[in-house]
């Protein structure tokens, strides 16, 4: 199935992704974080209340029921973001360990706060609450890899081979 990040791709496109994906899922609402997981990454990184509305309608589940699960969930956003998205863990093993010092490279290197997506769309950095890797803190998740024992020093290069692979 095509990305909607694809050349060519229209706002429509997204929508009739979003309607055939759903759309198999009809009348299972357990199925809900899976589907919309998956619309996201196709969907530019966020699920719009558009397509949570397609979501809704194709699904059956109320539209309620949807913007609750997308605003509690870190790891939803009802609004676009980059093509990479950056998430620093903020809890107090990876603070205590330099995650503030690694946040402040990231938001250096990449000309943005945590929150914000980088001009050509290519980045988000966000920071979140615990990713289960304490063990190797401070530590990243750059999409759905996990980066450990970060050090400001090895922002940039991680930055520039992030670049290289888009």
């Amino acid at each position: 199935m095509a990305n909607v990040d694809s050349p060519g791709a229209t706002r429509d496109d997204a929508i009739e992704i979003a309607a055939t994906i759903a759309a198999k899922w009809r009348d299972r609402p357990d199925m809900l974080i899976p589907v919309l997981h998956q619309i996201q990454a196709l969907a530019g990184n966020c699920v719009e209340a558009d397509i949570a509305k397609i979501v809704s309608q194709e699904m059956r589940v109320p539209l309620s029921r949807i913007h609750d699960v997308l605003s509690f969930y870190s790891f939803f956003s009802t609004k676009k973001r980059g093509k990479v998205i950056i998430r620093l863990c903020k809890t107090a093993p990876c603070r205590i360990k330099g995650a503030q010092d690694v946040l402040e490279a990231f938001e250096k290197e990449l000309g943005i706060r945590a929150g914000e997506t980088t001009s050509d769309g290519a980045f988000t950095l966000e920071t979140c609450e615990c990713i289960g890797a304490c063990e190797v803190s401070p530590a990243a998740l750059v999409d759905d890899t996990l980066y450990g024992n970060l050090s400001p020093k090895e922002v940039s290069g991680l930055i520039s081979s992030l670049r290289e692979r888009m």
